[in-house]
């Protein structure tokens, strides 16, 4: 009567973890969505100050060297208006979503410089 019991019993911890495993991969792909959020987010910040501080020093040259700041292939936006005794730009990234069913989102950041150009501050 006992061995009859204990054969009743196999396979259950398997069909126990098969059914964890869909939560496991979720709470994976949770993480890993994290985690890009946050190094898209750091992309912006460095674009925006690498964006103002060239166009601060070096009128015209901003916006390039705000995509030259931004890892290949992330799908991003640069402005820098001209003038003003400061320079901002500001940088927006597309954040694509890994998780099914999660809307795709955006990173946005803005750096002010001051102008270190004589022509715009006077003399």
């Amino acid at each position: 009567m006992r061995r009859r019991r204990i054969r009743s019993d196999r396979g259950q911890v398997a069909l126990e973890y098969i059914g964890f495993v869909p939560i496991l991969l979720f709470v994976a792909l949770c993480g890993i969505q994290l985690g890009w959020v946050a190094y898209v987010h750091e992309q912006a910040d460095t674009a925006a100050r690498t964006a103002a501080r060239v166009e601060a020093q070096h009128p015209g040259r901003g916006e390039a060297a705000g995509y030259a700041a931004i890892r290949e292939g992330l799908p991003a936006t640069v402005v820098v208006p001209p003038g003003g005794d400061a320079v901002t730009a500001t940088v927006t990234i597309r954040i694509n979503s890994i998780i099914p069913g999660l809307p795709a989102g955006e990173a946005k950041a803005t750096a002010i410089m001051p102008n270190d150009d004589p022509k715009v501050t006077g003399p």
